[in-house]
């Protein structure tokens, strides 16, 4: 299966489009989105192309293929107006024989094992560890911190492929 994964869209709908392309450019199966779709967050500035109901409308046309957790920024209201579940804290997609626990990062790290891999966004710095299990973030879509590139994770064949949108543009 073929996934594209990414986080902290922040109600950027410039951004957002531009995941949107390389999901649809990497021919992939499912989006997986890892929190704070909507907010921009007190502590962050306006992303470029600030549009949160432009973002809901972009992602409405996916809304099926999407699995999301929610993030610290968002909120009732965001699950009011976007057309698929964010409630949850965290979600487990199994594919392709590998196990994979979704978070936005802000929340305890549940159980896992070696063989597992945890996913986050939240800081959105990129990281590729191993802590006893493997920890990826693929960053931000919009607001990259840490000189790091607006980027996604792309899973394909059973691997995880660090990607930039900044190559979409």
């Amino acid at each position: 299966m073929k996934m594209v994964i990414a986080s902290d869209i922040h109600g950027s709908a410039a951004w957002c489009k531009k995941l949107l392309d390389a999901y649809k450019k990497e021919r992939a199966e499912k989006l997986l989105l890892l929190g704070d779709i909507l907010y921009h967050g007190p502590r962050n500035p306006l992303p470029d192309g600030y549009n949160p109901k432009k973002v809901v409308e972009l992602l409405s046309d996916v809304k099926e293929q999407i699995i999301c957790v929610r993030g610290n920024c968002d909120s009732e209201v965001d699950q009011m107006v976007l057309p698929f579940p964010i409630t949850n804290d965290y979600a487990a997609v199994f594919a392709d024989g590998v196990n994979i626990y979704l978070s936005h990062g802000h929340r305890e790290v549940p159980p896992l094992g070696a063989d597992d891999v945890y996913i986050t966004g939240h800081t959105h710095v990129p990281l590729n560890e191993n802590c006893g299990y493997t920890h990826l973030n693929p960053g931000s879509v919009s607001l990259p911190k840490e000189n790091s590139a607006h980027g996604y994770i792309l899973f394909d064949g059973g691997k995880f492929y660090f990607k930039t949108l900044e190559s979409e543009i």
